[in-house]
């Protein structure tokens, strides 16, 4: 009788044991719901409140897109110098002038072991009459030219480094050092000076763009921040409301921290339009002027990844902001 009991029992207590599981885990689900549904409320919560002041909405925007933009045209800017940078140089060759006392054979063996060195890639000769001809139809003194009595100008050999080195100034510099020492070259001109100027421009610039942007982010971060604790200290009856019925501060500081990220998501994207519209008033001219030097240079934007990016950045930095203006202004409003 006793054994019979205790299997009654044991019968009709596995019930509610899988009863009380599937309370749990449908309690579980109701939570994850009422807390995806606090989001999405806070979250179109804050686009309306932002639609109902719509010239204070745009106003922030707009100091958030103006911080924002400065530090991406200067970006912009070091990129396409690097982008002209880039194509100058593979027109870089070291200019090699020979003896004019140098006989045909010398300068043909000395044409062919410099082809041996592994940093160069070809070398051209010019014969003196060559370049007295070319100078000739340049330079417009031709007339001039046929009262000298003998040629001045000495045979020239024109070098181009290997691609490898092309980039490297100081592979340049070694390999200009070593033809110095050939005894029928009298002089080299190595046109590689404005290519190191240009890459200590580019490389101050990227500083530069590096101090200016995080300075800049700074000042978004404080911007979105203040403006956000405005609106909090606005609502401050509303917070104390709030709190008297149980309401925990994650709840209160949901709809304001949707509000700043929105703040820089509409920022960021500004940005990227001024930037974007900056490029195309300058395009045409920049676009004449590389006509002019028979170039096909081109000014290259942010593209679509400088647009996530510039909207990325935008919304964290308004995250951040709201939520320290937030979290520090929601200790002061306390129900008396």
């Amino acid at each position: 009788m006793i054994r019979n009991r205790r299997r009654k029992i044991d019968n009709t207590s596995h019930p509610g044991l899988f009863f009380s599981k599937d309370i749990a885990q449908k309690n579980l689900l109701d939570q994850l719901k009422n807390y995806l549904r606090s989001h999405y409320l806070s979250f179109i919560g804050a686009i309306r409140r932002l639609s109902c002041e719509p010239l204070q909405s745009l106003a922030t925007s707009f100091v958030v897109a103006i911080a924002l933009s400065l530090p991406s045209t200067l970006y912009v800017a070091v990129m396409n110098l690097e982008k002209l940078g880039s194509g100058a140089e593979t027109t870089t060759s070291i200019t090699v002038f020979l003896e004019i006392t140098a006989s045909q054979l010398e300068m043909e063996k000395l044409q062919k072991n410099l082809l041996l060195d592994p940093h160069i890639a070809s070398v051209e000769y010019i014969s003196s009459q060559q370049g007295l001809d070319e100078f000739r139809m340049e330079s417009g003194f031709g007339d001039i030219l046929q009262m000298l009595d003998e040629n001045p100008l000495p045979a020239v050999l024109l070098i181009q480094p290997e691609e490898i080195v092309k980039h490297n100034s100081d592979v340049i510099e070694k390999l200009s050092s070593k033809l110095k020492k050939e005894a029928l070259i009298s002089d080299i001109q190595v046109d590689i000076k404005w290519l190191q100027r240009l890459q200590a421009i580019l490389a101050v610039g990227e500083r530069l763009t590096f101090v200016l942007g995080a300075v800049l982010a700074f000042g978004v971060f404080l911007i979105i921040g203040n403006t956000v604790r405005l609106a909090l200290e606005s609502r401050s009856h509303e917070v104390i409301v709030v709190k008297l019925v149980g309401g925990t501060n994650s709840y209160i500081r949901r709809p304001f921290l949707y509000t700043g990220f929105w703040y820089g998501v509409m920022g960021g994207a500004l940005a990227w339009a001024l930037v974007a519209a900056s490029l195309y008033w300058m395009s045409i001219p920049v676009t004449r002027l590389a006509e002019l030097y028979q170039s096909s240079f081109q000014l290259k934007g942010l593209g679509f990844f400088g647009l996530t990016a510039m909207v990325t950045i935008g919304a964290g930095l308004g995250l951040m902001g709201a939520w320290l203006a937030v979290t520090r202004q929601l200790v002061a409003i306390e129900p008396e």
